[in-house]
This record gives structure tokens, sequence and C-alpha cells, in this order.
């Protein structure tokens, strides 16, 4: 894996192509993932989601997500690695516009498919990336250029892409309603029949539309929106752990740290660790 590396050992920027080891059990890694398949198909497993793929395709993994490919046949790929000490997409999202399309969205699948064309432009950007890291002193700046073309022209594909289906498939507005119940009431309500309730549907017949609609169970959605929250308090903002606690209306935050550890196998503390605090965190977050 041709890298750049902190003083500390933490890969910043990285480039990597497959073999039969990379992904084949689960991993975590302390930065954003982009993952160009070149060819090849199987399953994409990102935490809670599993995702089919068939190449040419580019999936995307944000930081610390347990990810593995399930591979059906050979696949070849390159994975590119990047903390967000190398690159804030938070603090660059007016020009990528990939935060919560591309990454930290739980109503999306993590993925892009691309044309021939899209596919020899991407693969083009992945093989400077690639020489530029070869170079004795690779610029920073100029790896940085490339990443932000790869992001905003992947959140082009996936706009796009989105525009498609809405045309194709009609939206499910019952489901829609779920979505949107779901942003507003994450923190207090926490059970699928609570939302079945508000949208006056049996438990059974929630499960199935919402599996139909989101490829998700309501508890897995229910769970993922806390946990993204959670993950968003201790990259986004300066808060203590007890803080971002009482915030999402836990008893304690040895509670929380408990059940944050359960679903992303690291502490509230490991995460902020590895993710560190982005640097919106005192431009925005009061």
């Amino acid at each position: 894996m041709k890298t750049r590396s902190s003083e500390n050992g933490t890969t910043l920027f990285g480039l990597c192509k497959s073999d039969a080891q990379t992904l084949e059990t689960p991993e975590q890694f302390d930065g954003y993932c982009v993952i160009l398949i070149h060819s090849g198909q199987g399953n994409f497993h990102a935490d809670f989601g599993t995702f089919g793929f068939s190449g040419p395709t580019v999936l995307f993994a944000t930081p610390t997500q347990m990810v593995y490919l399930k591979r059906e046949e050979n696949v070849d790929f390159e994975m590119l690695r990047f903390h967000s000490d190398f690159y804030c997409i938070e603090y660059h999202h007016h020009e990528i516009a990939c935060n919560g399309l591309l990454f930290n969205n739980i109503y999306l699948e993590p993925a892009i498919v691309l044309t021939p064309d899209e596919h020899s432009e991407f693969s083009g950007l992945f093989s400077q990336i690639a020489q530029e890291l070869e170079k004795p002193s690779p610029s920073d700046l100029i790896l940085q250029s490339y990443l932000q073309l790869i992001l905003a022209k992947s959140s082009q594909v996936k706009n796009r892409s989105m525009a498609r289906e809405e045309r194709i498939k009609p939206k499910d507005e019952t489901m829609e309603k779920f979505k949107a119940l779901l942003e507003t009431h994450f923190l207090d309500l926490r059970k699928p029949n609570e939302y079945a309730d508000l949208l006056f549907l049996t438990p059974n017949n929630l499960s199935k539309r919402c599996r139909r609609y989101f490829g998700k169970t309501p508890s897995q959605l229910i769970t993922e929106r806390l946990v993204l929250e959670a993950k968003k308090q201790l990259h986004l903002t300066r808060k203590s752990i007890k803080e971002i606690a009482y915030a999402l209306h836990f008893e304690d935050e040895f509670y929380f740290s408990r059940v944050f550890k359960k679903f992303t196998h690291e502490s509230p503390q490991s995460f902020r660790d590895k993710t560190g605090i982005s640097i919106v965190a005192d431009l925005y977050m009061k």
C-alpha cells in the first residue's frame, strides 16, 4: 500500500490494489474509504448493511465501519483511504457535496454504478494518485485535489442516479413519512412499534415495507441513526463523553459507552482518538 502517514503512524492518505486477502475478512479503518471496483461482483458488508455490487462501481465506507467484500467471483479493485486530518469532508462540503450523500447516510446505498466512460475517468484519477505517491516527496496539495475531484464526480454520478430512480420508481410516501419521523424522534422513540403506531401500521407491516423500500429493518435504521448521531457528536464537537451521552438521552456515559461499543466495536473515546475532532468543531459547533 502506498501511503502518507502522520508522525504517530496514522494513515492520512493511502492507495492499495486488491489481492486475494484484501477485505476478505472484516476490517476497520480510521479514515474514509473509496473502493473502485473494476470488475467482478459480490456483496459489500458495511456494519449493519449488505449491498450487492457488480463492477464497474464505487463503494464508500466511513471511519471505523466494519467492512468487507464477499466475492462471488474474482474482484479487481483499488481502495483509496483518507483521514479527516488530511481532507475534512465537513469543511469542504460545499465543494464536494458528498457528506450525507456518499458518506453518513443510513437511507442510501453507499455506492455508485459507473458507465464505461465514467469508469475510465475514475481509473485515470486513481492512476494519477498512484503516480504522485510514487514520487520521493508527494504533494499533499495535488493528492487533495485529485481526492476532491473524485468525491465531487462521485456526488455528481450519485445525484444523476437518484434522479433516474425517482422517475422509474415512485416514492412510498408512508416510508418517507417514517424517515421524517425517525429524523425528528430518534432520540426519544427507539422502538419500531412506536413508529408503527404513529403511521397507523402494524409492526409487521412497517417492517416489510421498510425492508422493501430501504433494504433495512426499522430496528436497524433506528439504531444506525442513533449511532450516526453519536459519531457526529464525537467527531464534530468538543463535548465530553458525558455531555454527549446526556444529549443523546442515555442514563449515563457508561451505558452510552456500552451501547456504542456494541454496535461499532469501538468505545466512544477510542472512536474520537482514531478519527480525531474535525476542524469544523471550532468553526461551526458552539
